[in-house]
Parts: structure tokens; C-alpha cells; sequence
């Protein structure tokens, strides 16, 4: 019997629970991820954490100040800044 190709069945993965967004933008001043919150570190390490170190981690994130979302002005913004 063959796979149906448009069941949801195919498409099924047995992946770690991740915060992923797909949005994964390193923020130069707080180096967090701007989609997920985690670290460069946290991202690295996340498929050798354990389950009990990844919950620990989804659980911190909430608390973690989001990235400042304003346009940092470029060119401008850094000789502003300099």
C-alpha cells in the first residue's frame, strides 16, 4: 500500500519541542535571538540538552526583556551611536 501524499501523515517528525519561530536574528546588542529569545549558546546546544535543561530554558524565556524592535538607523544610527 502506498503513502497518500497529501496526508498529514507524511509530514509527521519525531523533532525536539523547540521555541523556534523561524524568525532567527541575532539582536547585536542583547545576542538573543529576535524570534525566539534563546542564545547563540541555547541554539547550539539545544539538540544535546536534555528535556529537563529545554523546559528549563522554554520556561526562562518569557522572562527575557524582548529585543528592541525600533530600526537602529542604519549607517546613521551608528555614527549617531559612535
Amino acid at each position: 500500500m502506498t503513502e497518500d501524499p497529501t496526508s498529514d501523515r507524511i509530514w509527521a517528525r519525531a523533532e525536539i519541542e523547540s521555541p523556534c519561530v523561524r524568525v532567527c536574528v541575532v539582536h547585536p546588542e542583547t545576542r538573543l535571538c529576535t524570534g525566539c529569545l534563546r542564545s547563540i549558546d541555547e541554539i547550539a546546544a539545544w539538540s544535546r540538552m536534555t528535556p529537563e535543561g529545554r523546559a528549563a530554558v522554554m520556561a526562562e524565556l518569557p522572562t527575557r526583556a524582548a529585543a528592541p524592535s525600533a530600526r537602529r538607523g542604519g549607517r546613521a544610527g551608528r555614527l549617531n551611536r559612535g
